[in-house]
């Protein structure tokens, strides 16, 4: 046979590998949960606003009307206006009303109730 002939057949050989997973049990744990509560008194803050309504006479003529609402402080002043008829208009503030805000502060006792949990682990023993 010529050189070109000739021909021959290598083996191959190939390995492959198969690869589980199994869960295995190593113990176990009971878990247990307290819930534990305790009352509070709280000082909490409460703020209330009271108005004081003061009416001031003026009966006075002006020559044109006050703005419609002015503040001086904590103070809202409100213009009561009147028309009166005379030989001519004028215009007469009859009263401003005075209407002033205070905050009072004070402190109201409420019962709160708080929880809290408590977690124990109890480990068991491997019958496996």
């Amino acid at each position: 046979m010529p050189e070109a002939d000739k021909s021959f057949t290598i083996p191959i050989v190939q390995e492959e590998v198969s690869v589980e997973k199994k869960a295995v049990e190593k113990g176990r744990v009971k878990i247990y949960k307290n819930v534990k509560e305790k009352t509070e008194s709280l000082n909490l803050p409460v703020i209330n606003e009271e108005v004081q309504i003061e009416r001031i006479l003026i009966n006075k003529i002006v020559e044109k009307a006050p703005e419609a609402v002015r503040y001086e402080g904590d103070t809202m002043i409100i213009p009561v206006l009147k028309e009166i008829a005379v030989i001519e208009k004028k215009i007469l503030l009859v009263e401003e009303i005075r209407v002033t805000k205070t905050a009072i502060h004070s402190e109201q006792k409420e019962e709160v109730t708080l929880r809290r949990e408590e977690i124990n682990i109890e480990r068991m023993e491997n019958n496996l």
